[in-house]
């Protein structure tokens, strides 16, 4: 008799087995992030077993070294991309997959869905991209995928109804933060010590912020401003610091996951000026740190951030309502601080221990027939 027939006991369930295809931490940014975040914490589960499927990976020796060179990069990248998608998604029982926008999404989430489907793996595309309602209006092939797939999920109320308004249909379930890093400082006293971590890309807007920040140093002389982030507006960016005459304006470069809640403790007001955005986790990090909350309406920010409540906001490349926000938390700290504490509470349904819950719910409703019993029987245990 076999030892999990014996009478009085259950067969032990197999974990599910998740092939999470996603930018690796070489490409620092918010699905990068996400993805690793999600892999920490499968790490040891009794229910799932996950994996990285880089959409980046590196080529062997010496063809890495053709990724110098730009003309070159996607072509070497996407020889040994397909190559690694059959591999790896050949063992999994469900595919997850990060995804962007506009050629991202033909170069990377695309060609996992199709290979997915053509080894009959089901398919859950977590898009991420504030971009999506532009994307989705002008691409048919991505619309079509979309709609296609077994399931999406979708990090904010924002995107589940910009899919709503193309016919499809998606789940939401929010970013994680692991609180134990971002830990909860009252700023007493509140100092003018700003911080920023958005990239140096356009749609991110960082010369608002500098523009905002003129104006406060004009009233608080030795205001800082730490701006943690790499990108193709960097030279633009340090030419308008200079122009504008500012001090104490840091610029760290890019920083690694693992280290960037260090500035966030350092500094005492987060601002943020995007013109397009998601779900940002930057805003969710400040709420975790205690840091009061700067940012502009637009995309799924104001579904996480409610004026007045969880921060302040101001219209998009407003710099001077960026300004007035930040000089009133200075001069209101109560204000600030009841801000930070109804914003800290917020992220609670952001603990693993919650999102976890939502994502094994997704994942086995995903199991293939084959794979059905294992997951029926997880889920009765």
């Amino acid at each position: 008799m076999k030892p999990d027939s014996i009478q009085g006991t259950s067969p032990v369930p197999r974990r599910l087995r998740v092939a999470l295809v996603a930018p690796s931490l070489r490409i620092l940014g918010g699905q990068a992030v996400q993805a690793q975040r999600l892999l920490d914490g499968w790490t040891g589960d009794r229910d799932v077993e996950a994996w990285l499927v880089p959409v980046n990976p590196v080529p062997p020796r010496p063809f890495d070294r053709l990724l110098r060179y730009v003309v070159l990069r996607t072509l070497v990248t996407q020889a040994c991309y397909w190559p690694l998608l059959v591999r790896e998604l050949r063992r999994a029982d469900v595919v997850h997959v990060f995804s962007a926008s506009y050629m991202s999404f033909l170069l990377a989430p695309l060609p996992a869905i199709l290979i997915a489907r053509l080894l009959g793996k089901p398919v859950l595309v977590n898009y991420r991209s504030g971009e999506a309602p532009d994307h989705l209006k002008r691409s048919a092939v991505a619309r079509a995928a979309l709609r296609r797939v077994d399931l999406n999920v979708v990090p904010s109320r924002f995107l589940h109804d910009v899919f709503a308004t193309f016919g499809i249909t998606s789940r939401v379930i929010a970013n994680t933060i692991d609180l134990t890093r971002f830990t909860f400082r009252e700023r007493v006293p509140l100092t003018p010590a700003l911080l920023s971590t958005r990239n140096f890309e356009p749609l991110y807007n960082v010369d608002c912020t500098l523009r905002a920040f003129a104006h406060v140093q004009a009233r608080y002389p030795d205001a800082s401003l730490t701006l943690v982030g790499a990108g193709s507006q960097e030279v633009k960016l340090r030419q308008t610091a200079d122009a504008l005459g500012l001090r104490n304006v840091s610029f760290t470069g890019a920083v690694p996951p693992a280290d960037i809640h260090r500035y966030y403790a350092a500094a005492d007001i987060y601002v943020q000026t995007p013109s397009i955005d998601n779900m940002p986790g930057s805003v969710i990090e400040a709420f975790g740190c205690g840091m009061p909350v700067v940012a502009t309406a637009v995309g799924g920010v104001p579904a996480i951030l409610t004026d007045g409540v969880h921060g302040l906001l101001a219209p998009d490349n407003d710099d001077k309502a960026i300004a007035a926000h930040v000089l009133r938390l200075l001069e209101e700290p109560d204000f600030a601080r009841q801000l930070s504490a109804a914003a800290r509470e917020t992220c609670e349904g952001y603990r693993w221990a919650v999102v976890r819950e939502a994502w094994l719910a997704a994942y086995r409703s995903l199991a293939r027939d084959a794979a059905g019993a294992p997951a029926r029987s997880a889920e009765a245990a």
